[in-house]
């Protein structure tokens, strides 16, 4: 790298705006996608962070990655939609969620057939592709709430009273919805994922 392009560099970090589609849009499209689970609504959440990048363009002093700075104005994007979109449904009812897990559990609110026992450290996997299109796979999965929900807590590490206000629900039924969530996913990972490589490993 020559001293005038390595100045320039550090002058003005990151790439040109009209490369940000290009470099990064396949991919925030999906993250997007996945987040709300409508194309349009997705096409235009991503378009909103361009156009909110841009003018905040001059903020940016590279101190993360151009990819991870636009992630963070997604995902703002993507809880204000989720809390309009909450306020707009003034739903605070559980019952959905129960029956959509009737697959799982019981009347009683059991497992019919338990998640396995993992016997490895899970972590170790996270750096895999493929266990990552397993993961967003099940979250697909899960009733748009109770994704969500999950999402909301260990994605945009928010906590039970601000994925309350969000999703305008109560602090009970946030509790329920995330439960639900880890539950139905491990039970997901355990069959699609983990189930494999034990019988792969025997």
């Amino acid at each position: 790298m020559g001293i005038f392009e390595e100045k320039q560099r550090k002058t003005q970090p990151g790439t040109s705006p009209e490369d940000w589609v290009d470099l990064y849009g396949d991919s925030l499209y999906s993250y997007a996608l996945y987040r709300v689970r409508s194309p349009q609504i997705a096409e235009d959440l991503l378009q909103e962070t361009f156009v909110a990048a841009l003018k905040s363009r001059s903020n940016y002093k590279g101190q993360s990655s151009e990819k991870t700075w636009l992630t963070g104005i997604l995902k703002h994007k993507i809880i204000d939609y989720l809390r309009k979109e909450s306020r707009e449904q003034l739903t605070d009812n559980i019952d959905g969620y129960m029956d959509s897990s009737n697959d799982f559990f019981d009347e009683k609110g059991k497992w019919r057939s338990g998640p396995g026992h993992w016997t490895f450290d899970p972590s170790a996997l996270l750096d895999k592709k493929e266990f990552w299109k397993i993961f967003y796979d099940c979250l697909a999965a899960l009733p748009a709430r109770l994704a969500q929900a999950f999402m909301l807590r260990e994605m945009d590490g928010l906590d039970g009273s601000e994925i309350c206000k969000v999703l305008n629900i109560s602090s009970t039924n946030c509790w329920v919805m995330l439960y639900r969530a880890r539950m139905n996913l491990k039970h997901c990972l355990g069959l699609n994922w983990f189930g494999d490589i034990e019988v792969e490993g025997k």
